[in-house]
């Protein structure tokens, strides 16, 4: 994925504008604060994450890899800003039409605590929506922009296995009536899912949520998308003829066809329109306040993943473009996830404990090890003492296992030797390192302040934590080891499957 641009000082100025503009709107007019107190014309919401990893071991200030190990010292720094400008105000409990305007700005640029140096080139407007209530039919709320929709979060992980609409811009209604919840959308997803090269992309579905007596709610809701068939538009979904899946991984398509086609390079098969179609289905189960149970989650989602456009192959200094949506339009995938929130002593001690299943298919593609053909499983416990009401203890441990279904895709050793699954030497192997099964183990433990008090989810937190992980594979984190065995390369590979970490974090929503 191209990474954007930074900002230049014009659209600086006009970022810088635009949040000033709603700044100005928060403060609102002293003569309707005094007239109304409880009226605010808007509000600000947000969150932020901030963090100090320093790490000895050549890392990137991460523990692991990614989230599958849980959320702690796995992720990167994050800001998140919500602005809503209240129009018409909502009137709880009558039928008077409301509208609110919505922005949301977020990225990952923090200056000294990341790579960027805080550009604001990072950030983007990830949410841009007006809603209203009211308007031609009762308890309905309509919303136009983005559409983004989601049942709860895994927060273990920090993931929405059970999210819609969440590339979509267009229009939705959500019907509200006592316990039931309807939403249907319609929209465009083609700028998230192509960005320049962009193609239209249909999107519509609904979701549904019934929040039953008895602190129990069960919701279930899917998406379809559509990207039509347009001859001639070269970003419209197209197919090159004759090519076959190991030629494209291996890069050799345009090389074969010289091979076969002397002289032909004017030649190269034509590209021939065809129409794209994914699809999206998501389930959740919600109870709580029963017992010790103060909450438990199972989110899931399956869905056929929208096709890739084209990939480029260089040739004797010239570029082909090589439409690949017959070879990557059968990806699918399946998630679970579950979460469990224990109170075992009240305001003493609480339990988190998650699991996380995963299992991605490719039927185009039985040759090579990718992302799209593996399967993996994950489980994390965290348990918070109250020392005090705003001291802390926590202790929080997972292992996760990865397996690739096409052969070897982990390096155990730093000086493994590239071979295939029958242990022979193969230079034309498909395949990378010793092992098709990746198993991690991580721990962490710290102290926690939370001025608010108890509660695992309770922000803002400052947390001073010291982290271990253990993996099968060889150096299973961000860093810039070399990674070939030559003898000739300029630095030596390494051993290292224990990482450690000492970290201090901060953590909010206002």
């Amino acid at each position: 994925m191209t990474r954007p641009a930074p900002l230049s000082w014009r659209a600086t100025r006009l970022v810088l504008a635009v949040v000033a503009a709603w700044g100005l709107l928060l403060v609102g007019s002293p003569g309707e604060a005094r007239a109304d107190a409880e009226y605010r014309p808007a509000s600000v919401g947000g969150y932020f994450r901030i963090m100090a990893r320093p790490d000895f071991q050549g890392g990137n200030g991460r523990l692991g890899y990614w989230n599958l190990y849980g959320r702690l010292l796995n992720e990167a720094p994050w800001a998140a800003v919500e602005l809503r400008l209240h129009l018409l105000p909502h009137q709880p409990g009558t039928k008077e039409i409301w509208t609110n305007l919505v922005m949301r700005i977020e990225g990952g640029a923090v200056r000294n605590a990341e790579g960027s140096g805080g550009k604001l080139g990072e950030f983007q407007f990830s949410q841009l929506y007006a809603e209203a209530g009211n308007v031609l039919l009762e308890d309905v709320t309509w919303r136009l922009g983005t559409l983004q929709y989601w049942y709860g979060d895994l927060g273990l992980y920090d993931i929405r296995p059970a999210e819609l609409f969440f590339q979509t811009a267009g229009l939705s209604l959500t019907l509200n009536k006592g316990p039931l919840e309807l939403m249907l959308g319609v929209g465009d997803s083609g700028f998230a899912i192509r960005g320049f090269q962009y193609s239209t992309v249909v999107s519509g579905g609904g979701a549904f949520r019934l929040r039953a007596p008895r602190h129990f709610e069960f919701g279930f809701g899917g998406q379809v998308n559509w990207e039509p068939k347009v001859a001639g538009n070269r970003n419209a979904p197209h197919v090159t003829p004759g090519v076959g899946y190991e030629e494209w991984v291996r890069g050799e398509i345009v090389q074969n066809y010289l091979q076969a086609n002397p002289g032909q390079e004017d030649f190269f098969p034509k590209p021939e329109a065809r129409a794209n179609l994914s699809w999206k289905g998501v389930g959740y189960i919600g109870f709580g306040d029963l017992g010790p149970i103060r909450w438990n989650s199972l989110f899931a989602n399956v869905q056929l993943n929208h096709p890739d456009q084209r990939s480029v192959e260089t040739f004797d200094s010239r570029e082909y473009d090589i439409y690949v949506a017959e070879l990557t339009d059968q990806r699918y995938s399946l998630m679970v996830g579950n979460e469990l929130q224990l109170q075992i002593v009240p305001q003493r001690f609480d339990l988190s404990w998650a699991v996380l299943y995963g299992n991605h298919w490719d039927d185009d593609n039985s040759i090579v090890p990718t992302d799209h053909d593996r399967d993996y499983i994950s489980t994390v416990l965290r348990a918070q003492v109250y020392i005090t009401p705003v001291v802390h203890l926590l202790v929080e441990s997972s292992v996760a296992r990865e397996h690739s279904r096409n052969g070897n895709a982990f390096r155990n050793a730093a000086d493994s030797i590239f071979e295939n699954t029958g242990g022979m030497v193969d230079s034309r192997g498909l395949e990378f390192g010793d092992d098709d099964t990746r198993v991690t183990w991580q721990g962490k433990g710290g102290f926690v302040l939370n001025p608010l008090g108890a509660g695992i989810y309770v922000r803002p937190s400052l947390r001073l934590l010291y982290g271990v992980q253990y993996s099968t594979q060889n150096n299973a984190f961000g860093n810039s080891f070399v990674e070939t065995p030559s003898q000739f390369a300029q630095f030596e590979t390494v051993d290292r499957h224990w990482h450690h970490m000492i970290a201090v974090e901060a953590e909010a929503w206002f």
